[in-house]
């Protein structure tokens, strides 16, 4: 099975305050996703895709692609 990035969400929810993003809808229109696909990949619902996270890096640009996501092995998942 091939490996799957999740999002760390501690680091994901400080990097986003510290950034000023106050709404999901504020945030998403930053990375230039929809607002409910922030929402369900913040609540583990989907994994973040390639513009989720693409997006992400733009909008909270002081952060590392590590800071915001965790890459899961085979056992992990």
């Amino acid at each position: 099975m091939p490996q799957e990035i999740k999002v760390r969400k501690t680091g994901f929810a400080v990097a986003r305050t510290e950034a000023g993003y106050s709404s999901d809808y504020a945030l998403a229109k930053a990375m230039g996703v929809a607002r409910s696909t922030v929402v369900r990949v913040l609540a583990d619902e989907i994994r973040p895709g390639g513009a989720f996270i693409a997006g992400a890096l733009a909008a909270l640009p002081r952060q590392k692609f590590e800071d915001l996501f965790e890459v899961l092995g085979e056992a992990e998942q």
